[in-house]
Formats: structure tokens, sequence, C-alpha cells
């Protein structure tokens, strides 16, 4: 069987629970899916069985697979000054 190669952009947030402990939360936007690790590398692990799984699944179905087109995408971020009385809620 030959095999494709697809490539998916993940995002991984860093959460603090009320106990102070850690996680870190991957999400997959393109196939709408979220796993979460202690750390990095066990999130990321995660979130590529998610993705395999979400793959197989939808093949299975005879469903179109979404893929990202990493290659013409710009992913960056940005900081602004706003005011320090300014509410704020990390999202």
């Amino acid at each position: 069987m030959e095999k494709q190669l697809l490539n998916y952009r993940i995002i991984i947030d860093k959460e603090t629970y009320p106990d102070s402990s850690l996680v870190y939360v991957a999400h997959c936007p393109t196939l709408g899916i979220s796993d979460y690790g202690d750390t990095v590398e066990d999130v990321l692990k995660s979130i590529k069985e998610g993705i395999e799984l979400a793959v197989e699944s939808l093949s299975k179905e005879k469903q179109e697979v979404p893929i990202d087109n990493i290659d013409d995408q710009i992913i960056t971020s940005t900081k602004v000054y706003v005011s320090s009385r300014l509410p704020l809620s990390f999202t």
C-alpha cells in the first residue's frame, strides 16, 4: 500500500491547574481535535496518535480528509502595548 505524508498545524498551550501543576494542551484546528500531556513531548506524541486515528476514521467512512497546506501559511504572533489599567483575561 502506497503511503503519503500529511502535514498538520498543531498549537500547544501551557495551562496551570488550581493546584499549580502544569499540563500542555495541543490543538489540531484542521481536524478539530485536542489532547493533553504532562510534557510537550507527551502531548505531541498523543496528538499525533489522535490525528492518525481521525484520518483513519474519515478514510474508513469514505469522507474527505482535510489537510493543512503548511507551505502556503504564515503563522506568527505580535505584541501590542495597551493601558496597564485594562482588565485582561488570558485564554
